[in-house]
């Protein structure tokens, strides 16, 4: 034991503290700089230990187990194990799968987990940090000294300790000191299962498994389902939002999952999607730069609390989906960034590892145990928490090495392009794997033409379940914008999206990104006075419903909400006090119900045999038509769109068969705030042709009005 190595241990800076600390022959060492005297003990037999520095370094001749009776300077003795005297813990094999980037269930191996280790109780730390001189762990337990309890390094460049006695809640980070430059920085845990509430930072020890959850039955079910075959209409919340208590507290977690739930299923949705729940600093990112990605936010409960939420959802018959996302994170200094002195999580040259519109960085996907990271995160949250799919963010920023970036600011492949293939890969190998939980979806947020992002990945595709079809939702948007009267100029904007409705499978949205940062609120973006605005919302959504592909509206838009979306104020539910925005709610939670309930309008929504244009050549009237089929040939419904504010009487739309149309849904009624112009519930099918079709019917069409028949 050289003088220099006793400095390093008391400096702090000692790379191997177990060849200096704990049993070594017939002498036990420990660094305990708190204590006015030890002494080792084991039942009855107690041997003091001498102070061979000044600094808290101490000595004792002792052969065999032992325990450690620390004597405080005020004179309390404290009685503990050594960590020093425990083995290594972390198993050969997933350090080599940690290595090589195959370590799924890496949330099980590092981090902080409550284990036994010959009889004793404690915590076990493991941290990825390679480029370390050394790692400690700090807490409450040794009063944040960063120099008490220095870690262990194994193979790969991942430190443990073992420290006895401590139990769930305690709070902790690791003090990182790098080979490079006198690089040093507490960080949180990567891995950490819990936070403490922001804007504290810390890391918390939690028990991974003490909720007890009821949903067994939902995941069998789930598990024999074909979501792309099934309704989903989702509602997009972002919690801290949604709702307020009058002081502008956010709710918790278990009020959520009363009122939340209760207010969705009554608006009869299939799904929740949460903007992104992981641990975040700032709300003003809303949650889309993450700095704890296996803990779901402390803002609004524990974890517990948070499986309470999905529990109950899914008691509810509700799905969660959640926003996740791997494609970059902040420069937080407790965070991931610049994690051990090295560019560790991110690219080291900027112009691969920066996104500067973002101010973030992006991660190395080309490195093994950062895709063991990523894999294990998308993972943990389908298996821990149950969650039902994942809504990856900002594919397109993955996928392309130019993405924000001017000429000279980025890196092309190996084969010269643009494309990402690193991230490419990781995103296939990532859907195949979250595919292999039974009834588990992702939906990729990817606003290009990259072809095949949800298509298998044996044809050669990216393997997503489903995809935003943000084209629809701009030419829509564009559409609507305008005044009826030009609407006949621009009929290709609502006509258009059918060209390609069925290269992918497509999920239609309305979502948080639309309706804040000046582009006005869902209502906000109507032309008209207000009667007309509520009528075109309505239409709006009645094609929407009616549209191959699945549906999204954020919250607050089904309530007709004027203002732009606010992170920092609740949705403005004082509006129900007025009939249109209760009408307009009502309209909504009809529409879920029908669509719920019509399998013509879901089985076969990426399916080009289950659409078929009746007529979209009226471009003067601004009128189409056109049919949605179930698999069962003998169900389909006939949906009619009148885009312009006149009533049209007379209309006759060209139908297949003989028979009683049933008007389903008229969005005029006066239930939802319309002016009550239809066709009383019913129309007669003559043996007129037209469109191409041996009968039609003669069909009064309400002003922006949306109709939809079923033949009986």
């Amino acid at each position: 034991m050289l003088r220099e190595e006793i400095d390093a241990i008391l400096g702090g800076y000692h790379g191997d503290p177990f060849r200096i600390l704990g049993p070594h022959g017939g002498e036990v060492r420990a660094f305990l700089p708190q204590a006015a005297a030890v002494t080792l003990v084991r039942g009855q037999l107690r041997v003091p230990m001498r102070q061979t520095d000044p600094g808290g370094f101490w000595t004792g001749e002792w052969g065999g187990a032992y325990r450690l009776a620390v004597t405080l300077p005020g004179g309390e003795t404290v009685e503990h194990e050594d960590p020093y005297r425990f083995g290594p813990l972390l198993s050969e094999f997933d350090l080599h799968l940690h290595g090589e980037g195959t370590l799924y269930r890496a949330w099980e191996t590092l981090g902080a987990h409550r284990i036994e280790v010959d009889g004793v109780e404690g915590v076990v730390f493991a941290v990825w940090a390679p480029n370390a001189q050394t790692v400690s762990v700090t807490g409450d337990w040794n009063d944040w000294d960063t120099r008490r309890h220095p870690m262990r390094m194994r193979d790969g460049g991942v430190w443990e300790l073992f420290l006895p006695g401590l139990t769930y809640g305690a709070r902790y980070k690791y003090f990182v000191k790098s080979k490079y430059n006198g690089y040093e920085q507490l960080k949180s845990d990567p891995y950490a299962l819990a936070t403490e509430v922001p804007p504290r930072t810390a890391s918390i020890v939690a028990d991974p498994g003490s909720y007890n959850w009821t949903d067994q039955a939902w995941l069998d079910a789930r598990a024999r389902r074909n979501a792309l075959e099934e309704p989903m209409a989702v509602y997009e919340v972002h919690l801290e939002s949604w709702m307020r208590h009058p002081d502008g507290r956010p709710l918790s977690y278990r009020e959520l999952a009363v009122t939340l739930v209760e207010y969705v299923k009554r608006l009869n949705y299939t799904h929740i999607e949460l903007l992104p729940v992981m641990e975040h600093p700032f709300s003003g990112s809303w949650g889309y730069q993450v700095t704890g990605f296996y803990a779901p936010t402390a803002r609004f409960g524990p974890p517990d609390d948070f499986k309470y939420f999905v529990d109950r959802c899914h008691a509810a018959g509700i799905g969660v989906l959640i926003d996740w996302v791997p494609g970059h994170y902040p420069r937080d200094a407790h965070g991931l960034a610049f994690f051990d002195g090295t560019a560790l999580y991110e690219h080291a040259d900027p112009r691969k590892g920066e996104h500067k519109g973002w101010g973030t960085l992006v991660f190395n996907y080309g490195r093994s145990e950062v895709v063991s990271f990523l894999l294990s995160n998308a993972l943990f949250w389908l298996e821990h928490y149950h969650i039902d799919g994942l809504r990856v963010d900002a594919v397109a920023s993955m996928l392309y090495l130019d993405y924000c970036r001017e000429p000279g600011e980025w890196l092309p492949n190996e084969h010269g392009g643009r494309e990402n293939l690193e991230a490419i890969a990781f995103l296939r190998r990532c859907n195949t794997e979250v595919h292999k939980i039974p009834g588990a979806v992702t939906i990729a947020e990817e606003s290009t033409s990259f072809a095949g992002v949800s298509r298998p990945v044996y044809t050669g595709g990216l393997g997503f379940t489903m995809k935003w079809n943000m084209g629809w939702m701009h030419d829509m948007f564009g559409y609507f914008q305008h005044d009826p009267v030009f609407r006949k100029f621009n009929q290709n904007l609502i006509t258009f999206s059918l060209l390609y409705a069925f290269s992918e499978n497509f999920l239609l949205p309305v979502s948080h990104d639309e309706v804040v940062h000046g582009k006005s609120s869902l209502l906000g973006k109507m032309p008209g006075d207000e009667w007309q605005r509520f009528a075109n919302v309505r239409a709006f959504l009645g094609y929407m419903y009616t549209h191959p592909g699945k549906k999204l509206l954020f919250m607050g838009q089904e309530i007709g909400q004027y203002e732009e979306w606010n992170e920092n104020a609740s949705c403005n539910w004082a509006l129900l006090d007025y009939p249109l925005h209760r009408q307009l709610q009502h309209y909504v939670a009809e529409w879920n119900a029908l669509y719920r309930r019509l399998p013509a309008l879901y089985e076969r929504d990426h399916e080009a045999d289950g659409f078929e244009w009746v007529d979209f050549r009226d471009v003067e009237s601004s009128v189409i038509a056109f049919s949605r089929k179930a698999k069962d040939p003998r169900d389909w419904l006939l949906v009619v769109c009148n885009f312009t504010p006149l009533e049209r009487r007379g209309y006759r739309i060209g139908v297949p068969e003989p028979g009683t149309y049933i008007e389903l849904l008229n969005s005029d009624s006066h239930f939802f705030g319309g002016s009550n112009v239809g066709n009383h519930g019913w129309v007669l099918a003559a043996e007129t042709p037209q469109h191409g079709r041996p009968y039609s019917v003669s069909l009064t069409l309400p002003p922006l009005g949306v109709l939809v028949f079923q033949r009986v």
